[in-house]
């Protein structure tokens, strides 16, 4: 059965490389800022490049904020690509000045220490054995990153034996860093699935087989 995904248009994110990589996994995809069409889809996919604060004002801009809320408190699923992972955090910090993240997850995006910036190119990424979002990939397959700030730290912890924890995947450039999160309805990753091959595309299905 075709899902339907809408992948959120608000001027920051490769959305016609997502759109073609969505449009293979076998989704009906459909490129757009409008508020009832984003919230009724089956997934929302929310990319991103560029900085965190004009990403976070071009969201704002089309109630994207809003629209990622209300879904989620709905148990509707969202995945955020690169920068739309970054600004699920609850804050990011660039050039000194921070801005306020949509605070999904607790944690700071901030710049890479490593000796060369951005990490851009092929990376391995460290899963969890048991996470959904890396079923079906080799340990040692590669996705493409492009970035220079990151999560260093992974600070929400979940004690409700009822529930299932967040599995937090990680990647090392100079540093680990926080790679890819699948929490509930939300899942995001700092590298991008739709750049990634083969690998990407089967993460990108693991995700539409969970809509």
């Amino acid at each position: 059965m075709s899902r339907n995904v809408v992948v959120l248009d608000y001027g920051f994110g490769n959305v016609r490389s997502a759109e073609r990589a969505l449009a293979r996994a076998g989704a009906q995809v459909e490129i757009t800022a409008d508020f009832d069409r984003a919230m009724n889809a089956d997934g929302l996919l929310v990319p991103g490049v560029g900085a965190f604060a004009a990403c976070m004002a071009g969201l704002k801009g089309v109630r994207g904020d809003w629209i990622v809320g209300r879904r989620l408190s709905g148990g509707r699923p969202v995945m955020g690509i690169c920068v739309g992972m970054q600004i699920l955090f609850a804050r990011g910090i660039e050039h000194g000045v921070e801005t306020d993240g949509l605070d999904e997850w607790p944690g700071t995006v901030e710049p890479l220490r490593a000796p060369v910036v951005p990490h851009m190119g092929w990376n391995t990424v460290k899963a969890p054995e048991d996470s959904r979002q890396f079923a079906g990939l080799d340990p040692d397959a590669r996705f493409y990153f492009v970035h220079s700030y990151a999560v260093r730290q992974w600070d929400l912890e979940t004690h409700n034996p009822h529930l299932r924890p967040p599995q937090v995947a990680w990647a090392t450039h100079g540093e680990p860093f926080v790679a890819a999160v699948e929490n509930g309805a939300l899942w995001a990753t700092q590298f991008h699935p739709e750049k990634s091959g083969d690998a990407g595309a089967q993460l990108l299905t693991n995700w539409l087989d969970t809509l």
